[in-house]
């Protein structure tokens, strides 16, 4: 076992809640910024300044701001969906939906013409959008106190704040990375499953176990791949979730959905953030409160950006996953942008800021594949999660700590009405279709 393998060790069980896009700008970027973008501990946190800012198109700029939380909008912020795909995030990054290859860097100056161009789209009957909404609204960004339970987390424990999705494009292909180390690709939402072997098989063929777990229906995740028809032991609803976890019966992988639904707690964008927030309370409480705690570690994270603005160029240097050029010609060799992700346990010291160093391979969704193999000495999946960096060295305490950062903490609750209430979300589209072709037992 190497090093940095030993550091995850003391972990029996690792937990995955992967929520749905946004940006590390738009939901992390004022962490640290009244302490100077410095963590308690002394180590620099990427964060905002609050110069950062967008062309507005009209001679001037958009510049960021803060969502508190306070009005009736901001939990619906922003207040209709941005574009997300391959092309839209290239515009977003470089101000063109087609950069070429090798890439010029990306001046991340692109958000507010892209949502510009959008809106008109979101007015169309199928989508919804709070009334008053701007294109400069992209540019919004919420505060701790908005946050309190997200914030809590990453302050009381780590916050990576160099982590990028896997692909510079949308939901499916991202999950696809995540769980399995490659979308084959695809970079649109169009594919639905995958013939690739997943983790979930991985893990099958060694005798360790894992669970998946949705929020109200049967996980999307368990139509995706080809290796994952397994006994229906293995998938569960979040109650499931919430008893295995109180009784100390997790398996050593497990990995949880949100509620897909445009009333659920996804955090897709213009949907609840609150209910989200609840949600990552609901499961660190379940894990907390379990007797597996001490040797458990939770990663929360975001599938991709979905449009929201982030000041930080995603890298480039990422390696391909195979030899195949995707669609649109893209041959994989760039990460997407930055999105939040916290790493928690009792054996992470509070204020951590963890990143890989410079001038090394990223953080990206893969690293949550090259966690699990490093922890239980399993081969890799792909080129990109064998050459990813692995989070075991945010493992830095030997004794377990006691204090909940939580405490105290009010979970928040909106004001204002859901304007995609009465939406079917896209997601939710995509599951109907893995159920009606049998991908998905009912």
């Amino acid at each position: 076992m190497s090093d940095v393998a030993e550091h995850l060790s003391p972990i029996d069980h690792i937990v995955v809640l992967m929520l749905e896009n946004r940006s590390f700008d738009h939901m992390l970027g004022w962490l640290y910024t009244d302490q100077g973008n410095v963590s308690p501990l002394g180590q620099p946190f990427e964060g905002l300044t609050g110069s950062e800012s967008n062309p507005d198109g009209a001679g001037g700029k958009a510049g960021v701001f803060r969502i508190n939380g306070t009005r009736p909008v901001d939990y619906f912020m922003p207040g209709a969906d941005p574009d997300e795909g391959y092309r839209a995030t290239n515009k977003q990054l470089f101000g063109t939906a087609a950069p070429g290859e090798p890439a010029p860097a990306a001046t991340n100056d692109g958000f507010v013409a892209d949502y510009a161009a959008t809106l008109p789209l979101r007015h169309r009957p199928g989508w919804s959008v709070y009334p008053g909404t701007t294109a400069s609204d992209i540019m919004g960004c919420f505060t701790p106190a908005a946050l309190p339970v997200l914030s809590g987390l990453a302050r009381g424990y780590a916050v990576a704040d160099h982590w990028f999705a896997s692909a510079p494009t949308e939901t499916m292909p991202n999950r696809a990375f995540v769980c399995s180390g490659t979308s084959q690709g695809h970079l649109d939402d169009g594919t639905h499953t995958f013939t690739t072997p997943s983790v979930f098989g991985l893990l099958s063929d060694h005798g360790i176990g894992w669970a998946v777990y949705g929020y109200a229906k049967q996980p999307l995740t368990r139509g995706n791949f080809p290796d994952i028809h397994a006994a229906a032991s293995h998938f569960g609803l979040f109650p499931g979730f919430r008893t295995a976890a109180a009784a100390g019966r997790l398996p050593p992988f497990t990995f949880l959905e949100p509620g897909w639904s445009s009333t659920g707690n996804s955090q897709h964008p213009n949907y609840d953030v609150a209910l989200g927030e609840r949600l990552i309370h609901d499961v660190y409480y379940a894990l907390r409160s379990g007797p597996a705690w001490p040797k458990t570690l939770l990663v929360i994270t975001y599938d991709e950006h979905g449009g929201c603005y982030d000041h930080v160029p995603p890298p480039a240097g990422a390696t391909p996953p195979d030899n195949s050029v995707g669609e649109f010609s893209f041959d994989f060799t760039r990460f997407g942008v930055r999105v939040p992700t916290v790493l928690v346990s009792p054996l992470i010291e509070a204020g951590t800021v963890f990143r890989v160093p410079e001038g090394t391979t990223p953080l990206d969704h893969t690293s949550i594949l090259k966690s699990v193999e490093q922890r239980w000495n399993l081969p890799s999946l792909t080129a990109r999660d064998a050459a990813a960096p692995g989070v075991g060295p945010v493992i830095t305490l030997t004794t377990a700590r006691t204090d909940d950062p939580l405490a105290g903490v009010t979970v928040p609750t909106s004001t204002g009405t859901n304007p995609a209430r009465l939406e079917t979300s896209h997601l939710s589209q995509v599951y109907a279709d893995l159920v009606a072709h049998g991908h998905i037992p009912q």
